[in-house]
């Protein structure tokens, strides 16, 4: 047991505090991870608003990178030592996906066993199984998936959720390939992921929709071959325009609120994909769409869970990217913190100035 330092959210819409937490030895299956670096997601803003469960205090943090300092008995996978990114997806191996060979649906992924706590013995929920606001974790050693530790743990870490969220939309998801057209709404960190993951798969046209020009702009940086504001002329006759009156091949929501879901629907070509990566809120529902057009346009409707990765096979591979230049997760650290200053970059993602604040430890 060690006691180290961590930031709590303790009840809903409070501020988050820095807080002595009781991190265990790992047990049968667990690691401890030594954190260097950890991005502010959106996600971690849910935990503290309540949009996710009610199982405060939450002990926040999830998008990182560091080094393995210990291992329980029967750890195989990574050793005391190892550079590694933290992911939420530590598949099984034995459940009904898994089984028929694609763990990326893995419907029983592990988290570690033990809680960690406050210095009174209270139990904290990690943030998606991680909880890497905090010097140290406690994590299923699944949840550890080594890389080159030359790439920059700010730049690493954000593979954990967001990046990896939106690359994987748009290639394991929407099967991106060569030469389509692709639209993405909503450009944000996983919508910029997504305008990234559609320029490694050489498609052929790259639209990016948002109604903030600072974000059109940070789409452009990482591929975006065109640009909507969509609060100055509409997204669907824009794309359609944009793609010789037909529509894109894949359209991605990365919003996920009624108005986008439906251009998305509408803004794609016939037998094309829509992709939603945008996390719904649980009050919202499908917008009403004769189911005529449903069956007239065919193609696919798709929702993506982490851009349906596999992090054993995705995670080294775009760190190989990374470092031969051909992805530039530099471009979504838009600062570097300190772990007091949480809060604060709260306050930026919501008033759209960052595409990551990464903590930096």
């Amino acid at each position: 047991m060690q006691v180290v330092k961590g930031i709590v959210a303790r009840a809903k819409g409070e501020p988050v505090t820095l807080e002595d937490i009781q991190v265990p030895d790992p047990g049968p299956g667990e690691a401890v991870v030594a954190i260097q670096a950890c991005g502010v997601c959106h996600t971690d803003l849910h935990y503290r608003e309540g949009g996710i469960s009610d199982d405060f205090p939450f002990l926040l943090g999830h998008e990182a990178a560091g080094v393995v300092e210990s291992v329980g008995a029967g750890v195989t996978n990574v050793a005391p030592g190892d550079y590694v990114v933290l992911n939420w997806r530590a598949v099984c191996g034995d459940c009904r996906a898994c089984r028929r060979g694609q763990p990326q649906y893995c419907f029983a992924t592990f988290n570690a066993e033990q809680k960690m706590t406050l210095t009174d013995g209270t139990e904290l929920s990690p943030a998606l199984g991680i909880g890497a606001f905090i010097e140290k974790t406690l994590v299923h050693a699944g949840q550890c998936t080594k890389v080159d530790p030359e790439a920059r743990p700010a730049a690493a870490g954000l593979l954990g959720c967001g990046v990896m969220a939106g690359i994987g939309a748009a290639i394991n998801t929407g099967e991106v390939t060569l030469g389509k057209s692709v639209a993405v709404i909503g450009c944000g960190g996983v919508g910029c992921a997504a305008i990234a993951g559609a320029a490694l798969a050489a498609a052929s046209r790259i639209i990016a929709v948002d109604v903030d020009d600072k974000k059109l702009e940070w789409a452009k940086g990482l591929g975006a071959t065109h640009t909507v504001n969509s609060k100055s002329e509409d997204a669907v006759e824009a794309i359609q325009k944009l793609t010789g009156g037909f529509g894109a091949d894949v359209v991605i929501d990365a919003v996920g609120i009624p108005e986008t879901w439906k251009q998305a629907f509408y803004a794609r070509d016939l037998a094309g994909t829509v992709v939603l990566v945008g996390v719904p809120r649980p009050d919202v529902s499908i917008p009403e769409i004769p189911l005529l057009d449903v069956f007239g346009r065919g193609g696919a409707l798709k929702s993506s869970w982490y851009g349906d990765c596999l992090p054993s096979r995705d995670f080294p591979m775009l760190i190989d990217l990374y470092l031969r230049g051909r992805l530039d997760l530099d471009a979504f650290v838009t600062e570097e913190i300190g772990i007091g200053d949480v809060e604060s970059a709260f306050e930026k993602m919501h008033h759209g100035e960052v595409l990551r604040s990464v903590v930096i430890l």
